[in-house]
Parts: structure tokens; C-alpha cells; sequence
């Protein structure tokens, strides 16, 4: 049996109630998503040394999953956050740069970000697209003139998770390039976890105005 909440991540926008641990994915979601990178700035900052710095993040996740394993509880999770680490540890290890260790988080939130931008520049919101999808009404808010206030709302969505990668670049690339280690760590923790639950939450609250979808907003068969 799976502990994992049901309305974990983006699943959290079209819940009935909003819950902040469960769009988290609860205490073990956040201990696997935030952890490593504290973990690795606690010891980096300790020891000044690179290599045991990014051995026990690497450690740690996998502890995670090997205790998901023991609990019989589904390792997915886990498995790409580890996979992230992994990347990160052997980019900063080859390199010698501490800083790289954060450097493959920036290049996601690059990527996110500009897929994001190219698709409201070809209008067709991606947000709109996820939680239409999730809502059981993938595209017809696009074409319907009676859901011209959820088109408005999933482009506001939208917007508002570009705003969410784009605050995270502009604090955490200059850090970046000026190979202040600690201050991007801290950044990272700061600007994470919670800073993704919050704008769930907003998006949470445009979500739960919109009108239910009813079979004839969902497509054709």
C-alpha cells in the first residue's frame, strides 16, 4: 500500500481542500526534496571540502529509497530525485566547483521556463493544458466562448509559474556565476519547496472558481 497523498505537486491545484503537505508530498516528500541540498551545504560548510560534500546528499537519497523499499512503498519518486543528484554530484565533482552542484537545478528552471514562454507565445498555455487534463477538460476551454473565464484563468496560471522560474533565475544565477556556494544553497531551500507549494496555493484559488467541468466540456470520444 502507497503512503503517498493523493493531491501531491500539481495534482494539488484541483483538490476540494488545499493542503500544503500534500502538495509537498507530505514530510517524506519534503525531507527527499530539500534535504540533499541542506545536507550538502551543512557539510560543505563544515569540512570546506568538495568531495564529502557531495558524497552524503548522494548517501542520503539513497537511504531514501532504500527505506521506501523496506516500507514497500513505490520508489518513482525518489528515483528522479536521486537521478537529479547524481547528475549534480559528478558535474561538481568533475568540474571541482562546489557551485555546480546547484548548476543542473538553474537548467531546469531555465528549461521550465522557457517552455512555459514558447507556449503562450503559440497560445496554447501549457498550465491550461495540465490541469485541463487533469480536470477532465484538455482543450475545449480554448474554443467554447462560455469558458472564456477559465481560458483567462489558465493563462494567468500560467503566467504566474513563468513569474516562479523566472524569480528563481534572477536570484540564483548571479550567485551562480559569482561562486557564492552558500548563499545559492541557501537560496535553493528558500526559493524550493515552499515557494512551489505557495504558488500552487494561488493557483489553487483560480482553480476552485472556475465552473466544474461537465461532459459536454470534455472531448469527443
Amino acid at each position: 500500500m502507497s503512503e503517498q497523498p493523493k493531491h501531491t505537486g500539481l495534482n494539488s491545484v484541483i483538490a476540494e481542500e488545499f493542503d500544503v503537505w500534500q502538495a509537498l508530498g507530505g514530510v517524506r516528500g519534503l525531507i527527499e526534496t530539500a534535504a540533499p541540498g541542506l545536507v550538502f551545504i551543512v557539510v560543505y560548510v563544515v569540512s570546506g571540502e568538495l568531495t564529502p560534500s557531495i558524497i552524503a546528499p548522494v548517501a542520503l537519497s539513497a537511504a531514501c529509497i532504500l527505506l521506501r523499499l523496506i516500507q514497500r512503498i513505490d520508489v518513482t519518486p525518489a528515483l528522479g530525485g536521486l537521478a537529479g543528484i547524481a547528475i549534480s554530484a559528478i558535474w561538481a565533482w568533475r568540474s571541482g566547483e562546489a557551485s555546480n552542484f546547484f548548476g543542473m537545478g538553474l537548467i531546469t528552471n531555465a528549461a521550465y521556463l522557457g517552455g512555459l514562454l514558447l507556449s503562450l507565445a503559440v497560445r496554447w498555455p501549457a498550465l491550461g493544458l495540465l490541469i485541463g487534463a487533469l480536470r477532465g477538460d484538455i482543450t475545449s476551454w480554448r474554443r467554447d466562448p462560455a469558458l472564456i473565464g477559465t481560458k483567462k484563468a489558465y493563462w494567468r496560471i500560467t503566467w504566474l509559474w513563468c513569474g516562479l522560474f523566472a524569480a528563481r533565475l534572477l536570484v540564483q544565477a548571479p550567485l551562480y556565476f559569482a561562486d557564492s556556494t552558500t548563499a545559492l544553497g541557501i537560496a535553493r531551500l528558500v526559493m524550493g519547496p515552499f515557494l512551489f507549494a505557495f504558488v500552487a496555493w494561488l493557483s489553487w484559488m483560480m482553480v476552485r472558481r472556475l465552473p466544474a467541468v461537465t461532459p459536454e466540456d470534455s472531448p469527443a470520444e
